[in-house]
């Protein structure tokens, strides 16, 4: 990783125009050759850049005699070209406070808590959370159209066909529609009943749910990983 401190503008052409006039930013190169260019305030997005896969050339600039002394000429520029279309970035640097390397190494990724595999895990471990005497039968329980999250039988011992979501919508209610239907037709597991589990519920996903006959429940993630919540209370 190259980060620069410098003044410097910048040019995009390609697909669409775009400039930036001078002014001090970071500008960091990245082993593929990416290229991003960053301001001090705004989030994250940096204001251009170009994508790998692209080339990077760099060379100093010789001052021109014949341009006035009050205006900046910059010192070095950056070329950075699309390998795969004729997008051009090119960065003028007037003045460089800073420009160094840096070795990251490998990095092993994000790795996300409370996405849906963990939700379904700690589901399948306290099965009882949808009733007194509920058993797991598998979770990924496998159909034609797709795996269910989690098959269970309740304490009455009809089968449960349970859709988690982190934020549950009316797209996951959907899904759960399509599995009961599919799993109802076989005389071994009919009846089957459905329940829409996830951290939030959409209002209009609850109203879709219980007119298709299906339960919701809310999952407490904290709860479930036997993690209090760290959140401050007024009472």
């Amino acid at each position: 990783m190259r980060i620069i401190v410098a003044d410097c503008s910048a040019e995009y052409s390609g697909r669409l125009n775009a400039s930036l006039p001078e002014a001090k930013r970071v500008i960091l190169i990245k082993a593929d050759s990416s290229c991003l260019i960053f301001s001090e305030l705004g989030s994250y997005k940096p204001l251009n850049w170009m994508a790998a896969p692209c080339t990077i050339k760099e060379h100093d600039v010789e001052p021109d005699g014949d341009i006035p002394s009050d205006i900046h000429q910059p010192v070095k520029k950056l070329h950075v070209a699309a390998d795969k279309s004729s997008d051009v970035l090119v960065v003028s640097l007037y003045h460089i406070y800073s420009d160094q390397d840096f070795d990251l190494g490998l990095d092993p990724g994000l790795v996300k808590d409370g996405v849906e595999d963990h939700l379904q895990r700690y589901l399948a471990e306290q099965i009882e959370r949808i009733g007194d005497g509920a058993k797991l039968i598998r979770r990924e329980y496998p159909t034609a159209i797709g795996p269910v999250d989690i098959m269970a039988v309740d304490g009455e011992g009809t089968h449960v066909a349970i859709e988690i979501k982190r934020n549950g919508g009316i797209d996951g209610v959907e899904q759960l529609t399509r599995y009961c239907k599919l799993l109802n037709r076989d005389p071994l597991l009919a009846p089957v009943r459905g329940i829409f589990a996830a951290q939030t519920i959409s209002p209009q996903a609850q109203v879709l749910a219980k007119d298709r006959g299906f339960e919701c429940l809310i999952l407490d993630y904290d709860e479930m990983k036997g993690v209090g919540s760290d959140e401050l209370r007024l009472f």
